[in-house]
Order: structure tokens, then C-alpha cells, then sequence
């Protein structure tokens, strides 16, 4: 077994201060030793873009499905996310197909008068919770839009989409393993309400008309549009909220973004503040990354917002330089297991930020962000703002 750091940073990224900061820790982590061996969580730990982009395209050597290296892996985990080639094929050209189906021009209205909306709302208080008031609502109804179905009841959904999020850091935290099965299995008993009375337009109701030709087995859709639904919602909500505060600490960031070429500015908040922080695969084919030899049936974590502020890559990484072109971060990920959803998320983003930018000179914090204890997907649980 390699050795591991005597005090492992994996834990200190949980800390207050950390969390709402971690790229000075990545830093650190990346110049001190960029690929190390955490006893923590069991897993090799990348931290440099370069490696991290050599495990992401190669789905040969490093899995997302751990079967592949003799693990049993339970049905409510079987989706577009956990699958490899050839079965990930298989499902990711079905669901490319079904979004291609979507009319963008309407969702992008729609999006629109959600924003202005909202925004009316906002501006007549003193301030107002980014996360609960905006950023959040704004995600949820755009992604009920795509999939075609009706807004679930937030007391309902909030706590179980979060607890998948909490899930996702079951290597740190191995209490939040089993709640985060069982929230996946509640949202694909949710999915399969949808496919018993489906809508006639959207995602599910493409799924629903060829969902029985596509060779694909139901469990696997069922599972497929749950993660859909989840991803949709916690990463373009977290995105948002995350981009705003992040414009929060620089007082000209609307006006910057209101000069810029919209897809331009929207790609460098994704490098800038991604909610994804890491992605993990297991190793099945002896590899060498970053002169470490990785070998079969060991864990790699890619800390991909330490790859996305490499100075190796990106000039002044720390900046939020919205005429950064070309910008290849990994906020989407990179390869096979690509965000399906990216074209949507930059679309809801570039909406949003164009309103705001065209609308507001500022957003100011009223107080400091409060991030929720995820290392995994970052994102605030509150953060209390104001529009100027």
C-alpha cells in the first residue's frame, strides 16, 4: 500500500474556512505533492490538470462503472453516470438524442421571465437569500421544463436531493452512504410516475415513446432520468450561486460580464466557480499518471477544481477573466462521461447573468457565504445579498 501524508488533507478540506475558499488548500496540495496516496478515503488523489485530464479520457484504464473491477453495485446506482462503454453508449446517444428534441428558444424564454421575475421580487427587499430566493428556484424550474414534468414539493425534494449531494463524499464520510441509496431510489420511483402518466414533450416524454425500441433496460432509464433531474437541478443551482458570489467580491464583475461575449464570460464562471470539485474512477488497467504508477483496483479522486485553477494551464488562475478564450476546464468534466447537460446549464447561466448584468450595476453581500459541508459538489446553504 502506498504511504500516506501524515496529516491527510482530504479531512482538512472540511474545515469552515476551507470550504468556503479551497483553492488556496489545492494550491498547496498541487506544489506539495500532486499525486498522493489518502488513507482517508482510500484513493489515489489528483490535483494537476494535466493528470486529471489523462484519467477522464481514458475510460479503458479508469472505470466509472466499478463493477469492472468486481464490486457489486446496487440497481439504484446503474445510470448514465455509473456506466461505461459499451453501455454507456448505448444510453448517452439516447439521452443526446432527447435533448436535441428540446426547443431552446421557448426554454430560454421561459427562463427569462423566471429570472425577471424573481428578480422583481428580490429587489423590493433589503436583501435576500441567494440560494433559497433565487438561485435554487431558478434551477428547479428550468430543469421540471426540460424533463416535461410538474415542480415536486420542495419540503419534499430539497432534503432528498441533498442527501445524494451528501452521498457523494461516503469515502470522507461513510454515514451518508445508505441515505444517499435510498434518496436515489425514492427519485427513481418519482421517475417512474413520470413514465406511468408522461407529458407529451420533454425529456421524459421522449423516453417514454422510445424508451421501449432503445435496447436499454428500464431500471437503467429509470435511473438515467433521475440523475438527469438531480444533476440538473444541484449543479446549474449551485453554478448560480456560486458565480454570484463570487461576483459578490468584485464590485465592477456585472459590468465586466455585461462587456463580454456571453458563452465566454458563462465558460470562465464554470472554470472559476464550478460546483464540481472532484470526480472519482477505479483503475483496471496498470497506469501511469504524473510518473505514479497507479494499479488495478486502486481509487483515483480527481480534484477538478484544483485543475481548473493550474497555473500550468491557465494564466492567472485566480482571476475572473471573462475574456479567457480558449478555455478548456474540466467544469463539465472531459471524455465519455462529459456533462450531458452543459449546453443547458451555460444556456440557464448565460440567461441569467445577462438580466442581471443588464439590470443591476451590483450584487453585494450583505453577509459572508455559509457552504454546506460537501466536498464533492460545493455550493452555499445561505447567502444573504443585495442588488444595486
Amino acid at each position: 500500500m502506498p504511504e500516506a501524508l501524515s496529516t491527510d488533507r482530504i479531512l482538512a478540506l472540511a474545515e469552515p474556512e476551507t470550504l468556503r475558499d479551497p483553492y488556496p488548500a489545492y494550491a498547496r496540495l498541487r506544489d506539495a505533492e500532486p499525486v498522493y496516496w489518502s488513507e482517508a478515503i482510500d484513493s489515489w488523489v489528483l490535483t494537476r490538470y494535466e493528470d486529471c485530464v489523462a484519467v477522464l479520457r481514458n475510460s479503458r484504464a479508469f472505470a466509472s462503472d466499478w463493477r469492472r473491477t468486481g464490486e457489486q453495485i446496487p440497481t439504484p446506482l446503474l445510470s448514465i453516470q455509473s456506466l461505461d462503454p459499451p453501455e454507456h453508449t448505448l444510453i448517452r446517444h439516447f439521452m443526446v438524442n432527447a435533448v436535441r428534441t428540446l426547443d431552446y428558444p421557448a426554454l430560454q424564454r421561459m427562463i427569462a421571465d423566471r429570472v425577471r421575475e424573481r428578480l422583481a421580487r428580490v429587489r423590493r427587499q433589503d436583501s435576500f437569500d441567494v440560494v433559497t430566493e433565487f438561485a435554487a428556484p431558478i434551477a428547479l424550474d428550468t430543469i421540471v421544463a426540460v424533463l416535461g414534468v410538474a415542480r415536486p414539493d420542495p419540503e419534499w425534494f430539497l432534503p432528498t436531493s441533498q442527501a445524494i449531494v451528501d452521498g457523494m463524499d461516503a469515502g470522507v464520510w461513510p454515514e451518508t452512504h445508505e441515505p444517499a441509496v435510498a434518496a436515489r431510489a425514492r427519485l427513481a420511483e418519482l421517475a417512474e410516475g413520470w413514465l406511468a402518466d408522461p407529458p407529451d414533450a420533454g425529456l421524459v416524454g421522449y423516453v417514454a415513446v422510445h424508451g421501449a425500441e432503445s435496447g436499454i433496460e428500464r431500471p437503467v432509464l429509470l435511473n438515467t432520468l433521475r440523475a438527469v433531474f438531480h444533476a440538473g437541478f444541484e449543479s446549474a443551482g449551485r453554478l448560480l450561486a456560486n458565480a454570484l458570489a463570487a461576483m459578490a467580491s468584485a464590485p465592477d464583475a456585472l459590468g465586466r460580464f455585461a462587456a463580454a461575449e456571453t458563452p465566454v464570460a458563462v465558460e470562465e464562471l464554470v472554470r472559476h466557480s464550478a460546483p464540481v470539485q472532484a470526480d472519482g474512477r477505479a483503475c483496471v488497467q496498470e497506469t501511469s499518471i504524473g510518473g505514479t504508477v497507479i494499479r488495478r483496483g486502486e481509487a483515483v479522486t480527481m480534484l477538478l477544481g484544483a485543475a481548473n485553477r493550474d497555473p500550468a494551464r491557465f494564466l492567472d488562475p485566480d482571476a475572473l477573466d471573462f475574456g479567457r478564450d480558449p478555455n478548456p476546464h474540466v467544469g463539465f468534466g472531459r471524455g465519455a462521461h462529459s456533462c450531458l447537460g452543459q449546453s443547458l446549464a451555460t444556456l440557464q447561466a448565460g440567461v441569467v447573468f445577462e438580466i442581471l448584468a443588464a439590470e443591476c450595476d451590483r450584487i453585494r453581500a450583505v453577509t459572508a457565504p455559509v457552504y454546506r459541508r460537501n466536498l464533492t459538489l460545493r455550493g452555499p446553504s445561505r447567502f444573504e445579498a443585495r442588488l444595486t
